[in-house]
């Protein structure tokens, strides 16, 4: 669930920006990297995932950008239970 890291100091063309390079990511696979030579070992993983990135950015355009990406969709639900005393 998007937690809304991208709609405070970011504009919308900074978040189509973000959205775009995740996008290419999830689309050439590259979710970690690693490499190594005779002496060396290195891994480099994102901060975030992919998907994640995805999700942020969604949340945050339609925030910052409601008329262009539709409103922020809620959901609500509530329960009712009873106990039976004895």
């Amino acid at each position: 669930m998007a937690q809304g890291l991208f709609t405070t100091g970011f504009t919308v063309d900074d978040v189509l920006a973000i959205q775009a390079r995740a996008k290419a990511m999830v689309m050439e696979g590259k979710t970690i990297m690693s490499w190594s030579d005779s002496e060396t070992n290195a891994t480099k993983q994102f901060a975030m995932p992919p998907a994640q990135v995805l999700d942020e950015c969604r949340y945050a355009l339609r925030v910052l950008d409601p008329g262009t990406y539709g409103r922020q969709r809620f959901c609500s639900s509530s329960s009712v239970g009873s106990v039976i005393e004895k």
